[in-house]
């Protein structure tokens, strides 16, 4: 009988590519590894793998084998997800996924209030780019993402959570600074600092900059929002930077500007599987994120603030 385990191994395998470092992400030795890996071919009388010297190609039958392990895997995921939740929702390993532009500048604000009222939960964090936390969130790896809304989000259910404005970032004697409130519109003609592909808020400040008449500065790509700060510390050009991330009593040489309504902003939600079996968590999870926002909010618009140092 063919045990999960090997399923397992063939998944690895397949995203690896090699022996060795395909056993170092099972926690197996390598020959352990390749000794199951053999046997599973010759129970399926199949060969999924090409053996090279240094290294492995996956055979067009191991490739459609492999896709289906990982929905095999999946599904006992939730299926282990299920009996816990029939235990107690609230208790157990919940694995969160952020984005970068995102995770460290709303963790600083979510995760002590979210320690403190769910303590049966411990709180396993995992920072990548969209794609990937899909990916990984579809296979059962992640439990919620939190993370700017993007079109291809549509198969997960959606909790919405806040808004998070974008402000432009600029220096001291920037003409734009002029105003107590730019428009977009006197981003026309300006070049706008960005991020590498594959970050969404690239997309979204982009959107609203190429709309107003910016184009992006070609030179630079900033791997970071810490990067992107550096830069415009460094008088390299300005940007769009997301409201979480702004803090004038640090940011020396920068300068931060509200802009005037419609105030460019990115929709920051909370995903989850469809049929997920810990529902409950996740509500009570949406809950107090959207309180800690609530509360920061109401604590901004009080004079004297650090939002409104920023204007």
């Amino acid at each position: 009988m063919i045990t999960l385990r090997e399923l397992q191994y063939l998944v690895a395998l397949d995203e690896h590519r090699h022996f060795g470092r395909a056993a170092a992400s099972c926690f197996v030795s390598q020959p352990t590894l390749s000794g199951q890996f053999r046997k599973l071919e010759l129970q399926l009388g199949l060969e999924l793998v090409e053996r090279h010297r240094h290294q492995v190609v996956i055979t067009p039958s191991g490739k459609q084998l492999a896709q289906r392990a990982r929905t095999i895997l999946a599904d006992v995921k939730e299926f282990e997800q299920l009996a816990a939740a029939f235990k107690d929702p609230l208790t157990g390993d919940f694995h969160l996924g952020l984005v970068p532009t995102l995770g460290p500048y709303l963790l600083a604000r979510i995760m002590s209030p979210l320690s403190r009222e769910l303590p049966g939960l411990r709180f396993l964090l995992h920072e990548a780019q969209t794609a990937e936390l899909l990916e990984r969130l579809d296979a059962a790896e992640l439990d919620l993402l939190i993370l700017p809304w993007t079109g291809d989000m549509e198969p997960f259910d959606c909790f919405e959570l806040f808004r998070e404005r974008l402000l432009l970032a600029a220096t001291p004697g920037d003409p734009l600074l002029d105003a107590k409130r730019p428009g977009l519109s006197s981003l026309k003609g300006r070049l706008i600092l960005t991020l590498q592909d594959g970050h969404c808020l690239r997309d979204d400040a982009m959107g609203y900059c190429f709309t107003a008449g910016a184009t992006e500065d070609q030179r630079f790509r900033a791997t970071g929002l810490e990067t992107l700060r550096f830069m415009v510390a460094s008088s390299i050009g300005i940007t769009l930077m997301p409201e979480l991330a702004v803090d004038p009593t640090r940011d020396s040489g920068i300068v931060y500007r509200h802009f005037s309504d419609p105030e460019p902003s990115r929709r920051i939600v909370a995903l989850m599987r469809r049929n997920y079996p810990r529902t409950a968590c996740v509500r009570r999870i949406v809950g107090l994120v959207r309180q800690v926002i609530e509360q920061e909010n109401r604590s901004a618009a009080r004079p004297g603030s650090r939002t409104n140092q920023a204007d």
